[in-house]
């Protein structure tokens, strides 16, 4: 019964089938937050129940104390520990999306320019590709988004969070792969017509054949200029 309900829940562009440290954080942190909303409703739902039971009147006196330990646990209390536990817990997730020094592998420099309705994705090597992003396996990518046009958002779900393009400004976001395979990125900013259709694809492959790529992206320019 559970397996059909969660099927929505895997993908190449669900953040909830996370593919690296960034999207794993993220992942983290939505499901505590699905599971303590179930139990603020369940716990919600338990006390309204019990709110509907006959029972014999209050005296004015201890209506006003029962008001305010509703006023103060249910105004107070529960919204400021609520959303004190969701700073502490959630905010270290946003660290793995930003390009911090340090870390095993130097980051790889990557610009995602946004277009109506395309992604330019150039490397550092003058390689420019059209809605397709390539990463190896293991290294941080530090993605430079940029707008050519309107604003945009950068977003692959399985890899990290997303970042808006905005026209005169650039972003950084960072992204990495850990799983071999090729994801679903989507504009997650309402860009006009031609936004549902404004896609890419990300694929996360062994380091190896990702260097090799790169390299074919230079003999590729050499062979344009005629020149060595």
């Amino acid at each position: 019964m559970g397996a059909p309900l969660l099927a929505g829940c895997r993908g190449a562009q669900s953040m909830l089938d996370p593919a690296g440290p960034s999207a794993s954080a993220i992942a983290v942190v939505w499901w505590w937050m699905l599971g303590v909303a179930l139990v603020v409703l369940v716990g919600v739902v338990t006390a309204w129940f019990l709110s509907m039971r006959p029972r014999a009147a209050m005296d004015p006196a201890r209506a006003r104390r029962v008001e305010r330990r509703f006023l103060i646990g249910g105004g107070l209390l529960l919204p400021t520990v609520s959303v004190t536990a969701l700073l502490i817990f959630g905010s270290p997730a946003g660290f793995h999306q930003l390009p911090l020094p340090g870390g095993q592998a130097a980051a790889l420099r990557v610009e995602a320019i946004g277009h109506q309705w395309w992604w330019e994705i150039r490397y550092s090597n003058g390689r420019s590709v059209r809605n397709e992003l390539r990463l190896p396996a293991g290294r941080p990518v530090d993605v430079h988004t940029k707008s050519g046009d309107v604003i945009h958002s950068f977003w692959v779900p399985a890899l990290g969070g997303k970042l808006d393009a905005v026209p005169g400004r650039t972003l950084v976001v960072r992204l990495q792969g850990d799983r071999l395979g090729t994801y679903r990125g989507q504009c997650a900013e309402f860009c006009g017509v031609g936004h549902a259709h404004m896609t890419m694809t990300a694929t996360v492959m062994e380091p190896a054949a990702f260097d090799a790529w790169l390299q074919d992206g230079i003999n590729e320019n050499i062979n344009a200029t005629g020149t060595q």
